[in-house]
Parts: C-alpha cells; structure tokens; sequence
C-alpha cells in the first residue's frame, strides 16, 4: 500500500466554512451583509466570476472598504466564456462591471463610484475632487507606459530600452508620492474603529498595480517591489487589509489570464525573467514579492483542500488527461500538501497534474496563499515523474476556464 489518503481521511483535515456573508471579504459570496439585514441590500454588483477584471475589482473594494450591504451576480467574461443572455438584455455592451440600484443600471466604474459616493459618502475623496486630478492623470500614464512596455513588441533594443525607461519614469513620479505621504496612502480614510485604511485615490491604483507587479517581473524579470520602496510599502500595507487580500489575484493568475485580455504580452529574455518566470510556472512563488506577510501555511494549505473536496467531482472530470490516475495522483499531492509526506501513486498523472496545476485561479477558487501551496504539492508529484509532458496554456483566449463546467459558485 501507498499510504496515499483516501478522501475520507483528506475530509478529516477539513476546516470550518468561513463566514461568506458577514465574515472576510472573499471571491464565493454572493451576498454581503457587514451586520445588516437583506432588507437593507440597495446595491447588486455585476462582476466578472474570475475575478479578472481590475474595474470589477476597483467597485468590489470600494463597497467592502465602504461596507455598504450588497449583491453580488457573477458574469463571463469574453476571454473565457460566453456572456450570460440575461445579462445582455440588460446591458446590451456586455460591459463590466456594472451596479443596480433601486432598478438603475449604471455601467464604467468610475460612472459606478461616483453614483456611490452621492447615494452613500466618499471613502476619504470623491472620485472627481480636484485634489485627485494630478493622481488620476499619473495613474493612466502609467498604465499607458506599462501597456506600451508588456504589450508591444520590441524588435531592437533601442525601442524596448525607451519603452522601459518610460514605464520608470511614471512609476518614479507613483513612488515619490507615496514617499511625501505620512500614511503610507495616497488618500487615507479611517474606518468606523478609528484604522487608516485606503481611500479611493488608492483604490483607483491598486487593481493594476497589483497586475504590474505579476506581469513584469514574468515577461521582463522586472522586480518592481525591490526597485520602488515605497511602491513596495504601500502594496504591504493593502496586503495588510484582509478586504484586500479578498480580491488580490497571484503572480501566476495573472501571468497568464492578461495576454487574452490585452491582446498579448512579451517577453524580455534575461537571466532574471527566465529564473522568476520558472518560480512562478512550477507553482513554487515569489515569496514576499507575492504577498509581504507572515501567514499560517497549515491554515491555508487547509483552505485549498476544502476548496478541492467541494469541487473534487468536477475537477475530475474536467480534466483532460490521466484519467484513469487523476484521482490518486490528485490526492497524492492533497497528502503531501497537509502531511508533508511523499506518498508516490502506482502510475502518476503528471499532466493531469500540470493540467490542473495551470489552472488554479486566484482569489476565485483560492487565496494566494492557499494556491501556492496547493501549486507545489502538485508540481512535487508532478516532478516524480519522469517522462514529464507540459500543458500548454491558450494565450489567444481562455475557454479552457469556461465555467460551465463547474455547477457550483
């Protein structure tokens, strides 16, 4: 016998469900209530179910930070499904995200905040306040600078060194804000408790921010935390907030959910793109560069197999390879994942396990956390064996994540 856990004994080391609708901000609910009733609910967020899309997650944050009571109804996104027909019927464009409230549609989430903020307050600014011009103007220059550098192609040096130069140039100008701001933010707001907490001036940032740090440090071995001090601060002290960490996706979701997205990223070879990229691909992370704080492994390696044995039946029979030894090879890397121990199937499913390992999506199915560590207790089975066969990721679309093939949320 190979000792490899039986689902039955994995089902042991189950954790208690969170609380989805008044607890931590996280990725499964579909309501959210911070104490109030239903009756209360004025809002239904419309977002995107993988939690992809940056402006989807500009509204969610704005809503938890702000704890305004509200619904939430999943939707596809082009890339990876097609878009719900109810949807369409009452949003033509398909557009994400988008709000209802007491029967309005409102649609572009600058468009949704600001109707927030009139109906329920500022989260430290408003939206369109002169003090934020400035700000709002280095955010799109930046993202421009970024697009310019990940998604163009370079065919000389010369072009790609002004394209990186103009992409360190705005995030300068980011990095010195940040460094004349006391908080740490750039639009601090305090909560009900008296804690500073970003405001919307932040929260405009952060989505793409957030996707800067994964996508250049994967295409072009560009380490932004290491480079920008207090770039690196302020993003610690979003990681700091667990609504933030709610929403936040990981180095190799991202990585590999924007090239359909934005129609293509490229890479940069150097000695540092090829060794980051390799972390990020074989699940093992980037460490604190991912996520700056300190976090209990046996804790979340327990969140990633209560997510796995919810949707175990599904993850089986999705997958397209190994069938016949998915199942062991799956809890084989579930056992090394919550003992330690290495517990070799007869036969190893090692691109089922590739298959599945490519495919964990962050903060939708998994914290950060949770998937990394749930990442390299499949790729140490996967590495067992020795005719290895990698599966490649679509990068023109991404139907290889339709959830239709998933019945629960």
């Amino acid at each position: 016998m190979n000792e490899i856990l039986t689902w039955q004994d994995l089902s042991q080391f189950e954790i208690e469900d969170l609380d989805r609708v008044n607890g931590t901000n996280n990725s499964y609910s579909n309501l959210r209530l911070f104490g109030f009733s239903e009756k209360d609910i004025l809002v239904t967020l419309y977002r995107d179910r993988h939690s992809w899309c940056p402006y989807c997650q500009k509204v969610w944050l704005w809503l938890e930070f702000k704890r305004i009571p509200y619904r939430v109804k999943k939707i596809n996104m082009f890339c990876y499904g097609q878009k719900e027909s109810w949807f369409l019927d009452k949003v033509s464009s398909g557009i994400l995200p988008a709000i209802e409230f007491k029967g309005q549609v409102i649609t572009e989430s600058d468009n949704i905040i600001a109707f927030l903020e009139n109906e329920f307050g500022a989260l430290g600014s408003f939206i369109t306040s002169g003090n934020l011009r400035e700000t709002r103007l280095l955010e799109r220059e930046i993202f421009r600078s970024w697009c310019n550098w990940l998604c163009r192609e370079s065919f000389n040096f010369i072009d790609n060194s002004f394209k990186k130069t103009r992409f360190k140039d705005s995030i300068s100008k980011f990095n010195e804000t940040l460094k004349r701001s006391k908080s740490g933010f750039i639009d601090p707001s305090l909560s009900n408790s008296g804690e500073i907490e970003p405001g919307i001036g932040d929260i405009i940032f952060i989505p793409y921010m957030e996707r800067m740090n994964a996508s250049l440090i994967y295409y072009k071995g560009f380490n932004l935390r290491s480079n920008y001090r207090y770039v690196d601060n302020w993003l610690t002290l979003f990681e700091g907030k667990s609504t933030y960490r709610g929403t936040q996706g990981d180095f190799h979701t991202h990585s590999h959910d924007l090239p359909p997205q934005m129609g293509g990223c490229y890479k940069e070879r150097n000695e540092e793109q090829i060794a980051y990229s390799k972390l990020i691909d074989s699940g093992e992370g980037l460490g604190n560069f991912e996520l700056n704080k300190n976090y209990d492994s046996k804790f979340y390696a327990k969140i990633a197999l209560k997510r796995v044995i919810k949707h175990k039946n599904n993850l089986i029979k999705s997958n397209q390879y190994d069938k016949e030894f998915f199942d062991e090879s799956l809890r084989s890397a579930l056992t090394h994942m919550i003992t330690g121990e290495v517990r070799v199937p007869k036969t190893i499913g090692s691109k089922s396990l590739n298959y599945l390992k490519n495919r964990i999506s962050v903060p939708r199915d998994m914290p950060v956390i949770s998937a990394r560590l749930f990442r390299q207790s499949l790729n140490k089975i996967e590495s067992l064996c020795k005719n290895k066969i990698v599966d490649r990721l679509p990068i023109k679309h991404r139907y290889d994540q339709d959830p239709t093939k998933f019945i629960l949320n």
